[in-house]
């Protein structure tokens, strides 16, 4: 699976973006989805995910209630609509995939996902 995140870019404080994930190679609907999202000199770190059947999402408190994590598998695409932004959450957003997460290992944890994209810069200036 070929995983192709964008949408990315700069946007001023209180702002709005939506990122797009399209999966290649294999059906998107075979995995849980994930965002994660890594700031200069810090770890990656959890966003939002979504079970395969996108009956189930799961959120970092950091940005609950401000981003939305969504699936349309008749396009093998995730989605990340992020709403009132903040300069925190200026990052590299990468999306991922895998058939583990919901099922054996917990949607937040990276080492469960199988596939990555190359990555997507967010930059919310104050």
């Amino acid at each position: 699976v070929q995983l192709q995140a964008s949408g990315g870019g700069l946007v001023q404080a209180g702002g709005s973006l939506r990122l797009s994930c399209v999966a290649s190679g294999r059906t998107s609907s075979s995995y849980a989805m994930g965002w994660f999202r890594q700031a200069p000199g810090k770890e990656r770190e959890f966003v939002r995910a979504i079970s395969r059947t996108g009956g189930t999402t799961s959120s970092a408190d950091s940005v609950k209630g401000r981003f939305t994590i969504s699936r349309d598998d008749a396009k093998n695409t995730v989605y990340l609509a992020m709403n009132s932004l903040k300069p925190d959450d200026t990052a590299v957003y990468y999306c991922a995939a895998g058939v583990r997460p919901y099922v054996t290992a917990g949607p937040s944890t990276p080492e469960a996902y199988d596939y990555w994209g190359q990555g997507t810069l967010v930059t919310v200036s104050s």
